[in-house]
């Protein structure tokens, strides 16, 4: 919950929320795991096309609708979308 909670908070704040170095800067201090066993399979994957991380989405947010706007959090490469349930 308070994994969501600080996502809700980023949203607030900035406009979008991420699991990126804010995320990780509060899960540390409220001692909460940046990541989370998925609870359904998401139905898309952003997909980063230099070092081939994956991102599950549930829901068409902003950043699947126009991925050319947007590059990994991790490394700052390209990203695309799959549709799908599984990588």
């Amino acid at each position: 919950m308070r994994h969501e909670l600080i996502h809700a908070w980023q949203y607030h704040e900035f406009g979008d929320a991420d699991h990126g170095a804010t995320l990780t800067r509060w899960t540390d201090r409220l001692e909460t795991s940046k990541y989370y066993k998925r609870f359904t399979a998401p139905k898309w994957w952003l997909v980063c096309e230099d070092y081939s991380g994956w991102i599950a989405r549930y829901r068409r947010s902003k950043t699947l609708r126009n991925t050319e706007q947007y590059s990994c959090s991790e490394c700052g490469g390209s990203i695309r979308v799959k549709e799908g349930d599984s990588h």
